[in-house]
């Protein structure tokens, strides 16, 4: 088990990007990675497969850091405590099985599982017992689909302050990312948080839908979210209905993002906090006059008093009292360069702190662009062996290799679901 402190209640609160961080979910990729073929890659949301191998490797730079520096949990884990209990394993089967189009085989199956092979087979999937005719002639392999995508644990559920969104997925294949997630943080004891649900929603549809990478936690008063491929303007009417139900005020600045290429799948892979007073962007999208537009929503006292269209995201958020210092993926000489290293998640950055952040270490230009700014960049296999004490180090960006972890499509970011940060002095 990764949680050994079983007493203390890690009670959601994420109110910044960057507060120091005191507990984050992970998932270390496992089978459900591997077992993908070329062809069944598209409709897993690959644009190629991965090399289980190489890939552990590399997260296991990327987990071995996080675990020297704050609390980590591992999904498997924590959904196999869960489980334990009849009714909660009951409860999720059901809801797990309501889902699939072979509920019928799949739910005595599921069922009969101890508690963490349950939790295994939720998340590497069940092949498919080739035992009547119907089976027989299917073509699927599966009876229940590995969750391929699911080491990118950010997507699946997002902490606003107190509380936890539960994703409305893009793709059916992601669905049950979310059935776990909701699973552990309403059942949980570490959490016991309370969860928000995207089917109470009036605007709910099959046009509805919003995942994690696209959501950005400025400031307490000021949520940053991507509308693109993965997140809708009818799932962001939902977090505008949210807050106005809530009577608090909110700026929500809402960024259009490309559907081509699929680098642009999220707001958190043009556009992430490094700092108090820095970000790091895509220029090409973030400051270039483009046709994707920026949009200031101002929500006071349970009414939506402005939706306005803004310069940009800087730009805006120097407006609200929040003056950053650009730092640009791919360095500020090159096109080439900044396309390159946004490709491969070159603006996505994981906050431990202010000034405190994890990233890919193959985007080397990005990498110099962040040591020119005061950033000492270190190797997580320095940290993890002892070679480097990091706490001398008052700003700094931890690297993985990410070679093979990047053609998953994201980065550090994308690869954590934070439950607890401290507050931000501002």
């Amino acid at each position: 088990m990764t949680h050994p402190k079983t007493e203390k209640n890690y009670s959601v609160d994420i109110r910044s990007e960057i507060g120091e961080l005191e507990a984050v979910i992970l998932h270390t990729p496992g089978p459900e990675v591997e077992n993908m073929t070329p062809e069944s890659a598209q409709k897993a949301l690959y644009s190629d497969i991965l090399n289980l191998s190489v890939a552990l490797k590399e997260y296991n730079q990327f987990n071995g850091f996080l675990s020297k520096v704050t609390q980590t949990f591992q999904v498997k884990d924590l959904l196999g405590d869960v489980v334990n209990k009849d009714e909660n394993r009951m409860d999720l089967v059901k809801r797990v099985c309501g889902q699939e189009n072979n509920s019928e085989f799949l739910f005595e199956d599921l069922q009969s599982l101890k508690p963490l092979k349950l939790a295994t087979a939720l998340i590497e999937g069940i092949e498919m017992h080739k035992d009547n005719l119907t089976r027989f002639l299917s073509k699927e392999r599966y009876a229940l689909a590995p969750l391929h995508n699911f080491f990118f644990t950010r997507d699946a559920s997002v902490a606003l302050l107190d509380r936890v969104l539960i994703s409305r997925m893009a793709s059916r294949i992601r669905e049950r990312e979310t059935l776990i997630m909701d699973t552990i943080f309403t059942h949980h004891p570490l959490f016991r948080v309370k969860t928000i649900h995207p089917e109470e929603s009036r605007h709910f549809c099959r046009e509805f839908s919003f995942e994690g990478g696209d959501f950005l936690m400025a400031r307490e008063d000021i949520l940053l979210i991507g509308t693109g491929p993965r997140t809708t303007s009818k799932g962001i009417d939902f977090i505008i209905e949210y807050y106005k139900k809530k009577k608090e005020n909110r700026h929500i600045i809402v960024q259009e993002l490309p559907h081509n290429p699929e680098s642009f799948i999220h707001l958190d892979m043009v556009f992430t906090f490094l700092d108090r007073n820095q970000c790091m962007i895509y220029e090409p999208l973030i400051l270039h006059p483009t046709r994707y537009l920026t949009i200031h929503i101002n929500i006071d006292n349970g009414k939506v008093k402005s939706i306005t269209e803004v310069d940009n995201i800087p730009t805006i958020l120097r407006n609200l009292g929040m003056n950053l210092e650009l730092l640009y993926c791919g360095g500020r000489k090159d096109i080439v360069n900044q396309e390159r290293e946004q490709w491969h998640s070159g603006a996505n950055f994981f906050a431990i702190g202010p000034g405190k952040v994890m990233g890919y270490g193959r985007n080397v230009h990005t990498m110099e662009e962040m040591n020119k700014h005061g950033y000492a960049v270190i190797k997580a296999n320095d940290v993890i062996h002892g070679k480097v004490d990091i706490k001398q180090y008052s700003k700094y960006v931890v690297t993985i290799d990410g070679a093979e972890l990047s053609r998953g499509g994201g980065g550090c970011r994308c690869m954590t679901m934070p439950v607890r940060r401290k507050a931000v002095v501002w």
